[in-house]
């Protein structure tokens, strides 16, 4: 279905209307949500950043499974296949925590690099736990390459891209919010939450990996392992982001889950 992108005086951003032509997304709410964060994120110079933008707007599996970066039905546009037990909704997209994730198609040996790369997860729910959970990432074996972002692991929070074992972390005190990863060298790795640096970590880098990203549980050496139960409302994967651009990714993230009613 072609959304006017005139209809009612509105002219959209062409990559937000390109988006709504390939997903069928409608509402006057979701689009101008949509379109607005498109405008943010290149007025702030994060667009050119990204690989994947998963919006997760519209409350369906087929509309949650959009790339907004590039919205193509294939593999190599990266978007996602739902598998296992998910919930979605119009408050984004919930795993069940035991056999739920999705698969970006997304590596950092094919699209991204050693030293620099993001993901980021906007959780809607607040469960601190015991036990290990990974929000999205993979863990490789031989080569040894941990990425993932843990908003509550064994009681911390914290985010590896390109790591061996070794990872910086802090007490999980929540998991409602924006956590975004962020590597910019081989020993500046670091965590924000809401826009605000809570981990300013140096683990060295270790490899690439050919391993597929997952979302609401890691790819732990081609099996999905350590699933999530915290509602997405938000994720993405790109390249890395200075304090700044966290900062400033945040408040357009932040800006978009408000105008669909569902920020924490």
């Amino acid at each position: 279905m072609i959304i006017n992108p005139y209809s009612f005086g509105v002219a959209y951003d062409p990559d937000a209307q390109a988006f709504f032509t390939a997903s069928g997304l409608t509402g006057a709410t979701n689009l101008t949500a949509i379109n607005q964060l498109v405008v943010d994120l290149k007025n702030y110079g994060i667009w050119t950043k990204m690989k994947a933008i998963y919006p997760m707007v519209g409350g369906t599996a087929a509309l949650h499974k959009w790339n907004l970066k590039d919205p193509q039905d294939t593999n190599a546009a990266f978007r996602l296949v739902f598998n296992g037990g998910w919930t979605h909704s119009s408050t984004g997209a919930l795993p069940n925590g035991t056999n739920g994730y999705a698969d970006t198609f997304l590596d950092s040996t094919n699209n991204l690099s050693l030293n620099s790369g993001h993901m980021s997860y906007y959780s809607r729910t607040n469960l601190i736990t015991a036990s290990f959970v990974v929000e999205m990432g993979s863990l490789a074996q031989s080569p040894d390459s941990y990425t993932g972002i843990s908003t509550c692991s064994a009681n911390q929070t914290h985010f590896r891209f390109n790591n061996f074992s070794a990872l910086d972390v802090i007490t999980a005190t929540t998991t409602l919010g924006f956590f975004t990863g962020s590597r910019t060298a081989s020993n500046i790795i670091k965590t924000f939450r809401n826009g605000s640096l809570i981990i300013n970590g140096t683990a060295g880098s270790n490899t690439t990996s050919t391993r597929d990203y997952y979302i609401g549980a890691s790819n732990f050496s081609g099996t999905a392992s350590f699933f999530s139960s915290k509602e997405c409302a938000f994720a993405s994967i790109g390249d890395g982001l200075t304090d700044a651009e966290a900062g400033n990714f945040y408040t357009a993230v932040q800006n978009f889950n408000t105008t669909l009613t569902r920020n924490v």
